[in-house]
């Protein structure tokens, strides 16, 4: 009896507080999660907690999340051509500027920065505000990032097609752009913190946390990888030299895949997945675990690129541990994401947007199995500088990257612009198998090729010379570059159909709903 007036004065006393809304489902103990409050009743629940309405900045978001498909179509479109020219060298027409050496490095920063990036802004922004139920810290400020970022990724477009680089992986552009790089991302620091700062809830919920690491990350490791001695205005040389320069380089190049890549875009994963599978988290603790295990192990596993290097080889070794490490909290997190869907599988059948997060989640454990197996000395004397890295990279980056953005986006864009669900379903059923095509070729024939390439380099002959020159293994390469063209086609064909549906929706002469500070 006792415990049962406790249960019944804590039943009434909340009633009091919150107001009789009833949410579409009721999370597990001891794992918050994000609830879907109908819009309907949402000005009541407001009313009944005894504070306005309050209306969130979604203008930044929507700009974000339009130019996150622009871009993505931009940056896949110069993959497709370079793909081409691997098979037809002279498509880039005795052109300085269409050379491979100069869009490659676009293509790059395109779907990296760009079409990722915009994707993690818009993300980052619609979720704090709604997590922690307040406006952005600042819309002046946010409106400078969306602004700042499409200045940062026009100058990218100007400079390295005419050969203005720094010659760092991921790390091209001059110091003129790295310096409004870092402005715009602490301004970006600024509008996420001080939004979390003015929460109206104590809980902090756990996609907020890989957001705030992401950004956090980025910052230190653009800042000290970006040091240098500019000469003028297009030119400056690293502070770094030698074998420092490359530590400190794979030291921000793998934690760019390990930040912006990885932590960033499962803060997507946590909010979005919970959210479309009407589930909460599977396991809150697990989560938890999985976000201090990733950041604390990932920042240490660089020197895996620079095997048989010049680095010390117990700077290798230790890179090649602690990638062996990562195995475990990435896989921690694919689970708790695809056991999250647990009792929603049936959903799979009749919604696109499942599809993408799932299979994105997929990519996830396959990319964080191949990586660390790839860091293994014994296993990276046979797959470094071949193609075998080039379809690892794209399972990341179009598997994991790419569809978690678009499922997100999905998800996203109707509740931005007051709709009831995307234009065309089967628009986006037509884009879920399509890309899955193309990715499946893409990888496969990447994987194929990458192993033959290092079994060609390393083939002798009985007197100790080699059984194959370089031009003989490029030969037998070049029905796999044909396969991967047609892979990266068929990927870009979806980002099309994904900008019609996505023009589509916006046009629809429906009113927009205003967002307001409700648990979703």
């Amino acid at each position: 009896m006792r415990l049962h007036s406790v249960l019944a004065r804590m039943c009434s006393r909340g009633i009091r507080k919150y107001g009789a809304v009833r949410a579409r489902y009721v999370p597990r103990p001891r794992s918050p999660t994000v609830f879907e409050i109908p819009m309907s009743t949402s000005n009541a629940h407001a009313l009944a907690a005894g504070t306005p309405p309050v209306q969130y900045n979604d203008k930044v978001v929507r700009q974000f999340a339009i130019m996150t498909v622009v871009w993505g179509i931009v940056g896949m479109s110069v993959g497709v051509f370079i793909a081409a020219q691997l098979l037809w060298p002279s498509l880039n027409f005795d052109i300085p500027w269409l050379t491979f050496s100069r869009l490659r490095p676009l293509h790059t920063n395109a779907v990296i920065f760009a079409f990722g990036g915009c994707a993690l802004f818009a993300t980052s922004y619609f979720v704090v505000q709604r997590t922690c139920h307040a406006r952005l810290f600042s819309d002046r400020l946010a409106a400078f990032t969306f602004w700042g970022w499409q200045a940062v990724i026009v100058l990218a477009i100007i400079t390295l097609p005419l050969g203005i680089t720094q010659s760092k992986e991921y790390a091209e552009l001059e110091w003129p752009i790295d310096v409004l790089i870092a402005i715009v991302w602490i301004a970006y620091g600024v509008v996420f913190f001080g939004t979390i700062a003015r929460r109206a809830m104590r809980h902090i919920y756990v996609a907020n946390w890989f957001f705030a690491a992401y950004i956090i990350a980025v910052a230190v490791l653009h800042i000290f990888n970006n040091l240098a001695i500019p000469v003028s205005l297009t030119k400056s040389y690293s502070l770094y030299a030698g074998v420092v320069d490359a530590m400190v380089q794979w030291w921000y190049g793998h934690n760019a895949v390990g930040f912006f890549l990885t932590a960033g875009f499962l803060g997507m994963m946590y909010y979005f997945v919970p959210k479309q599978a009407g589930r909460p988290v599977y396991s809150y603790r697990l989560s938890i675990v999985h976000f201090w295990a990733l950041i604390s192990i990932y920042m240490w596993a660089g020197p895996h690129h620079l095997h048989y290097t010049t680095l010390p080889d117990w700077a290798q070794s230790l890179g090649m541990v602690f990638s062996l490490i990562l195995l475990a909290p990435s896989w921690g997190g694919m689970i708790n994401g695809l056991m999250t869907l647990s009792g929603a599988w049936h959903k799979l059948r009749t919604d696109p947007i499942l599809k993408f997060l799932v299979v994105s989640l997929s990519f996830y454990g396959m990319s964080t199995f191949e990586g660390p197996m790839m860091a293994i000395k014994t296993v990276n004397a046979l797959s470094h500088y071949t193609d075998w890295t080039i379809g690892h990279v794209h399972s990341g980056a179009l598997g994991w990257v790419a569809f978690i953005t678009i499922g997100s986006l999905y998800a996203l864009i109707p509740r931005l612009y007051g709709r009831p669900g995307m234009w065309s379903v089967r628009l986006m059923e037509a884009h879920f198998w399509i890309a899955t095509l193309g990715i499946v070729l893409y990888v496969t024939s990447m994987w194929i090729a990458g192993v033959m390439q290092g079994l060609m380099w390393r083939a002798t002959n009985a007197d100790g010379t080699l059984t194959y020159t370089f031009v003989e293994s490029l030969a037998a390469t070049y029905p796999y570059y044909a396969v991967r063209l047609l892979g990266g086609a068929l990927f870009l064909i979806g980002m099309l159909l994904m900008a019609w549906n996505v023009w589509q929706t916006v046009r629809e002469p429906k009113p927009a709903t205003a967002a307001v500070a409700v648990p979703t």
